[in-house]
């Protein structure tokens, strides 16, 4: 009888913790351009949160978007201000710093908390609109121009980069490395990805950071994410 008890007490124990974790598990949090436009589109109300930095947010921004920085030390007081019962929207530029700060909130109690998949730059790839900001730059480099960059003798090796992007930072004295040592076969072009969004829309880079290699003014090779010096040595043979 007691052992019937136990299995009978283990299993209730059993169904009421995955009920109650239902929602957690099942729940989809990221969310494709055109579904997050499509939530933010049906709950007009609920906040949406740009977590990039206020130089990134003035060059262009979702419609409505609140400006929190992730990494600012007044974010989680600023986040805080929310009410954590309701739904709540985060976005960055291509996802690394808004998964972040999702999970953050989600530890801090948040109930609901959707993620831009991809970021701004998915959402620009699917040419969905944006709002400029009051010190919008241009668009940056144009399409010619960079055409005129990488129609060279030499190999091209173009890295589109950020500012705020850690892989990049981790990339970048290697590049510059190679730019110096290997002068005399390849060209190294660095692109800022926010001051350049038509550009990385034109060409389809929705992600950070991207590794391109042209030779004889066509891309032969693309690399998405860090990535060694090593293996790119490998790829400039």
């Amino acid at each position: 009888m007691n052992k019937l008890f136990i299995v009978l007490f283990i299993s209730a124990a059993f169904l009421f913790n995955c009920c109650a974790s239902g929602q957690t598990q099942n729940s989809k949090t990221k969310l494709s351009p055109s579904e997050f436009a499509q939530k933010i589109k049906e709950q007009p109300a609920a906040p949406l949160v740009d977590v990039r930095t206020p130089e990134e947010f003035e060059k262009g921004h979702l419609e409505n978007a609140k400006n929190i920085d992730w990494r600012n030390s007044n974010f989680q007081s600023q986040i805080s201000q929310l009410d954590k019962s309701k739904p709540v929207y985060v976005y960055c530029l291509s996802g690394g710093r808004s998964s972040a700060a999702a999970n953050q909130m989600r530890s801090d109690g948040f109930k609901e908390v959707y993620e831009l998949d991809g970021g701004i730059m998915k959402w620009r790839a699917d040419n969905l609109p944006e709002m400029a900001g009051k010190s919008a730059a241009s668009n940056g480099m144009s399409r010619q121009k960079f055409d005129e960059l990488v129609s060279s003798d030499k190999l091209v090796l173009v890295d589109f980069y950020a500012d705020w992007c850690e892989p990049c930072k981790k990339m970048k004295p290697y590049l510059d490395e190679i730019s110096k040592d290997m002068a005399d076969k390849v060209v190294v072009a660095r692109i800022n990805a926010d001051d350049n969004k038509s550009l990385c829309k034109e060409l389809k880079v929705d992600g950070l950071p991207v590794l391109q290699i042209y030779k004889n003014k066509k891309i032969a090779w693309t690399h998405t994410g860090f990535i060694s010096k090593e293996d790119v040595l490998k790829e400039l043979k």
